[in-house]
């Protein structure tokens, strides 16, 4: 099973005991406001979202951790490879994701976990490219994206839920290059 460490956080598969913690980030309209057409889920909707998270693990390889922090062992999200299905127009891709509640923000943390499933995507599953896509509009996840060496590629729409997004991408030449440059950590 696979599991990611970070300094501050674990990276790993779901359990029975997350599904009420991720329900309450899901349930936050602040968190869902960018995601889709805004609405957000309730702790059945979220139970069934990681049971299809924990299926991509199955089918792909590769899928979205559950996100704790190390030093006190809280669901602080996820983050992770998805297949971005609901884009057919980036097909074939990888999309790394993330989303974490309220309490978490401004700390990082994004980043931090966000890193680590790239390099997993890049250095673990041999992956060609991964993309992130975020609604125009969502500065603080566009600077993420930058953080991770990522660049625009599109603008286009969301059929799902009708607002603009914008597509960034990473190519693995493009991670090894700026992978090298940067000092140990």
């Amino acid at each position: 099973m696979v599991m990611l460490e970070t300094p501050r956080l674990v990276l790993r598969r779901w359990r029975e005991d997350d599904v009420a913690p991720m329900a309450a980030v899901n349930a936050d309209p602040a968190v869902m406001r960018r995601i889709r057409d805004g609405s957000v889920l309730d702790e059945q909707q979220t139970r069934g979202r990681i049971r299809a998270w924990e299926s991509e693990w199955e089918s792909q390889g590769f899928g979205l951790f559950a996100v704790e922090i190390r030093s006190t062992g809280e669901l602080a999200g996820f983050t992770g490879l998805s297949v971005p299905a609901f884009l057919p127009e980036v097909l074939p891709a990888v999309e790394v994701g993330w989303r974490l509640g309220r309490s978490h923000w401004g700390q990082g943390l994004a980043t931090e976990a966000a890193a680590a499933a790239v390099r997993f995507g890049f250095e673990e599953r041999g992956l060609e490219r991964i993309v992130s896509i975020a609604q125009v509009g969502n500065d603080a996840s566009e600077r993420i994206m930058a953080k991770l060496g990522m660049h625009p590629v599109r603008e286009t729409v969301n059929p799902t839920g009708g607002r603009r997004v914008r597509v960034f991408e990473l190519s693995s030449e493009r991670y090894a290059t700026t992978t090298r440059r940067r000092p140990p950590s």
